[in-house]
């Protein structure tokens, strides 16, 4: 299932929402080469999350296989900024618009139940907890992480617990034929959940590919912390969702 639009309009421009969209394109343009070879093993290398790095369960010099021939070799002690600049990357150009997609589609109306600036530290919360969870399922991997994926599932799990009844339409792929079904926001994310769980479970550690357990991560910590984020008349003033939360702070 493919979401490509949801009834929940927002009250304000989701600004924090399109700045997060253009600095994550900017950096896969101007940063990664939008996809060369060479400069997007370097950044993933260089700026992504290495677990068994940043956990010291591996030494430094351990090399992973980027493909083309080039090698990732870890870096002597953990580097904790990575853990940020690694939301910002992406491993290709599917990579980058499937995440901006869901961030946008999502992201606008989490945005809007808050301030701005608690929004800004919302998301990079979540993918903090995203990076943490996967280094805790895999602390000993060589195999960098990149992505905005795990914030923007901290985006999702906000909004399950907002707007679980807010219609969300979503493509629907029969064999050759397309086809659009309306589902209710919480059968959808909840959904997806349950792929991530099992694809998380099915995985080894060894391997690349999707860092299902950040995924995992990112929506658990979203659900917790969207109840402290999420202010209640800003949450309230969507009326296309009778939820009337009763928590949140207000001010900044």
């Amino acid at each position: 299932m493919i979401p490509y639009h949801d009834e929940n309009e927002t009250q304000r421009p989701a600004y924090v929402t399109l700045i997060l969209i253009a600095a994550c394109t900017f950096v896969w343009i101007f940063v990664q080469g939008a996809g060369a070879t060479i400069r997007l093993a370097e950044s993933v290398c260089n700026l992504g999350l290495i677990p068994g790095e940043l956990t010291g369960m591996v030494q430094a010099g351990v090399g992973f296989n980027m493909g083309h021939g080039l090698r990732c070799l870890t870096d002597p002690g953990p580097q904790y900024l990575n853990v940020f600049t690694s939301m910002f990357l992406h491993g290709g150009w599917m990579h980058l618009i499937g995440n901006m997609w869901f961030l946008w589609l999502f992201g606008n109306n989490v945005e809007d139940s808050m301030t701005r600036p608690r929004f800004v530290l919302f998301y990079l919360l979540c993918g903090v907890a995203a990076a943490l969870a996967q280094v805790a399922a895999q602390p000993n991997s060589v195999v960098p992480m990149v992505g905005a994926s795990g914030a923007i599932s901290g985006v999702m799990g906000g909004y399950l617990v907002l707007y679980p009844r807010v219609r969300v339409y979503t493509l629907l792929p029969l064999g050759f034929f397309i086809t659009t079904v309306q589902l209710p926001a919480w059968a959808m994310l909840i959904y997806w959940m349950v792929l991530q769980v099992f694809g998380g479970l099915s995985q080894s550690g060894s391997e690349g590919g999707v860092a299902f357990f950040a995924h995992l991560g990112g929506f658990l910590a979203g659900v917790f912390l969207i109840k402290i984020f999420a202010k209640n008349n800003h949450v309230m003033a969507h009326t296309s969702t009778d939820y009337q939360p009763q928590w949140g702070r207000e001010g900044w």
